[in-house]
């Protein structure tokens, strides 16, 4: 079939390489976000999948909106068969979902219906499950509504990231996008409705959603960070500036170091971990990042800010 792949983030790249090498497909072009702000410089930067589709020499169209006429009617021209989609990051209007024939087909990283919308990777860790996966559907207008093509399941480790989470979905998913668009070309495969049963919504986690509670139970206060992690950053505040948060750990002997017990952002280093109190019980803090500053060890931090007794993490 002739594609047109729509995708921005390097999320999308093992998708966009599993279409180009597949013989059976051609890429036509693709269609990314426009070029960002980036870096320290905030300098203009294209996007990952715009510029592997540059060095591939493939048309690369930048919408500000798909909506646009002038991009409307290059779609037309370039008459796809069907527009594989991967975390390409704005809406598709009527117009342009009408233009090819077998319509757009996302690769959505979830096990539709559960966690519809823009965080399902993080939306799953947040939540406690055990297993998540990915699903290939076709677009419509409703919010990740459409009948799906085909699924694939991947289990949630104890100490996944989203960014572990979503790595392993990415080049798992690739293959069935691709098997997907074969699927289709081949006249054998068919879209199922969605069951009205098990919805769930996935909103994009804000920098104020990945502020930590510390009251909150040690779980939640673990899952929380590893959603986060590596974007939008989990973080608290320590004498009154920002402090960025890595994944935590169970603290060892369950935090018994000794003195009084640590209430919510109390912090207790010793010569091995940094503990700080939660809602239940201790974790140790991993790797933190002070405001301005590199990331570094606990430990290594809490040397150079000479703890007190009084010392909170909020």
């Amino acid at each position: 079939m002739k594609l047109v792949f729509a995708g921005t983030p390097e999320t999308a790249l093992p998708s966009l390489e599993a279409l180009l090498e597949s013989p059976r497909h051609e890429v036509a072009a693709v269609v990314t976000r426009p070029d960002a702000p980036s870096g320290r410089g905030r300098g203009l930067r294209e996007s990952p999948v715009a510029r592997r589709a540059g060095e591939a020499g493939i048309e690369v169209l930048k919408p500000v909106k798909a909506g646009d006429p002038e991009f409307l009617d290059r779609l037309r021209a370039l008459a796809p068969d069907c527009c594989p989609v991967v975390a390409y990051g704005a809406l598709l209007p009527r117009a342009a979902l009408d233009i090819p024939r077998h319509g757009w087909v996302n690769l959505h990283f979830s096990l539709l219906p559960a966690w519809r919308g823009a965080a399902p990777v993080q939306a799953a860790i947040l939540h406690g499950d055990d297993v998540t996966g990915a699903a290939t559907f076709r677009i419509e207008e409703g919010l990740d509504t459409g009948p799906v093509y085909g699924v694939l399941t991947e289990p949630i480790r104890p100490d996944d990231t989203a960014g572990d989470l979503l790595g392993r979905l990415a080049v798992a998913g690739a293959t069935l996008l691709r098997d997907t668009m074969d699927g289709i070309e081949a006249g054998v495969l068919e879209a199922r409705p969605q069951p009205e049963e098990g919805v769930s919504h996935a909103p994009k986690i804000t920098t104020a959603d990945a502020r930590v509670d510390w009251t909150a139970p040690a779980q939640r206060v673990d899952r929380l960070i590893r959603a986060c992690t590596p974007t939008p950053g989990a973080w608290t505040t320590f004498r009154g500036e920002r402090l960025k948060l890595g994944p935590v750990r169970p603290a060892a002997g369950g935090g018994a170091l000794g003195g009084e017990p640590l209430g919510p952002g109390r912090i207790r280093a010793s010569k091995k971990e940094v503990l700080v109190g939660t809602g239940t019980h201790p974790v140790a803090l991993g790797e933190v990042q002070p405001q301005g500053r590199r990331r570094m060890s606990a430990l290594d931090w809490t040397r150079g800010a000479a703890l007190t007794g009084e010392d909170v993490l909020v």
